[in-house]
């Protein structure tokens, strides 16, 4: 027979032996966080996902190489949606079966109405979509974060401007999907706070750039300006065969545009285009947070300095501070951690949040394309 000392002691092994495995699998676990990403890196609307995606990065990368949070580095596992709503949901749901921390950084309307419910649905946060529309906003989720300005915010802006301008025929070109309707909802509220209607409604479908018969009928409107609501392909598709037809109006964009792609695809034709911004210029030196992000950009080497790029890296800055503040690697300790900020300044730019607010600025203002690739604020 074996006796009970020799038991004992062979258990006494045995535990100590699961115990140190279970710790170096407790600590596989810890050692990082796993952000989950769908995004369009392909299609009409690439540059969105690739320079939001670059700038978050950089920031992570920045941050883990200065021993991360609490020695847990920072990743994002992107996939591409190509801008479609279908295929965001499944990526969704394959970032969710491999439990990824929180979701994060979702680019555009259509995508992140679908995916946001999912990620609320297993309590997994959803942080700082590339989307201004109201209704990932309302109602209140204790899951869903955003760091931007609502679309109803920018465009009370232009529609603000235009008038103040004595400009009051203004037309709406939006794609047709949840997007271009929140960007037309926010244009027509604003237009009836002022007593005034669009003078005409053309849409392009999302991820085209037919917009022949959208030039037509708002050409012949005559109207003082355009607001754009769509993706900068299709944008710049507009103005460029809108001033064929020899209209003269001025074009107005929201921040969802892409302002640098839209400059690249225009050229010299973007001189005098309008484009709403929901960040601080990444231009505007004097600003502290956009010396530390063209100082970071610079040394990575491989980041075009943007306003997408310099959303992305502002999104994964406030992200952070959230981890930090909540202590502990979980869901709830970031909520936590996040509803804890409050007025907090990033380099210049201010966020807040609270357990009733899950939206961390209200910033917004105009910039202007210049004709020769460049932004002036």
């Amino acid at each position: 027979m074996t006796s009970p000392s020799f038991t004992r002691r062979h258990f006494s092994i045995a535990t100590g032996a699961a115990l140190v495995a279970g710790f170096h699998v407790a600590q596989a676990q810890e050692s990082r966080i796993v952000l989950g990403q769908s995004a369009a890196f392909s299609g009409p609307a690439a540059q969105l996902g690739i320079q939001f995606h670059k700038g978050a990065k950089l920031y992570f990368d920045q941050l883990n190489a200065q021993g991360g949070n609490g020695n847990r580095t920072i990743e994002i596992r992107n996939l591409d949606d190509g801008y479609e709503p279908e295929r965001c949901a499944e990526n969704t749901r394959k970032l969710l079966s491999d439990d990824v921390f929180a979701l994060f950084g979702y680019i555009g309307t259509p995508t992140s109405v679908v995916a946001q419910p999912l990620a609320v649905k297993d309590s997994v946060p959803f942080f700082a979509p590339f989307t201004g529309a109201m209704a990932l906003r309302q109602p209140f989720s204790r899951y869903a974060f955003h760091m931007r300005a609502s679309y109803h915010d920018e465009t009370a802006l232009i529609v603000k401007h235009l008038t103040s301008l004595g400009l009051k025929k203004i037309a709406v070109f939006y794609q047709n999907d949840a997007y271009g309707k929140a960007g037309l909802d926010g244009v027509q509220a604003a237009l009836a706070a002022r007593n005034l209607k669009p003078v005409a409604l053309a849409t392009v479908e999302r991820n085209s750039v037919d917009v022949a018969e959208a030039v037509t009928t708002l050409t012949a409107a005559g109207p003082d300006a355009v607001v754009q609501i769509s993706a900068y392909k299709s944008c710049a598709a507009f103005i460029r065969a809108a001033r064929t037809a020899a209209y003269r109006g001025m074009f107005f964009n929201v921040s969802f545009v892409g302002t640098q792609a839209l400059a690249d695809e225009l050229g010299k034709d973007g001189a005098g285009v309008a484009v709403s911004q929901v960040v601080p210029s990444p231009y505007n030196a004097a600003l502290p947070i956009t010396r530390e992000f063209v100082a970071a950009a610079k040394k990575a080497g491989n980041v075009q300095v943007n306003f997408s790029s310099m959303e992305g890296y502002l999104a994964a800055k406030v992200f952070s501070e959230g981890l930090r503040r909540g202590g502990k690697a979980t869901r709830e300790a970031l909520i936590s951690g996040l509803e804890s900020i409050h007025e907090q300044s990033f380099g210049g730019f201010s966020a807040s949040f609270s357990p009733s607010n899950h939206v961390a600025s209200n910033f917004v203002e105009l910039s202007m394309l210049t004709g020769d690739g460049r932004v002036r604020t």
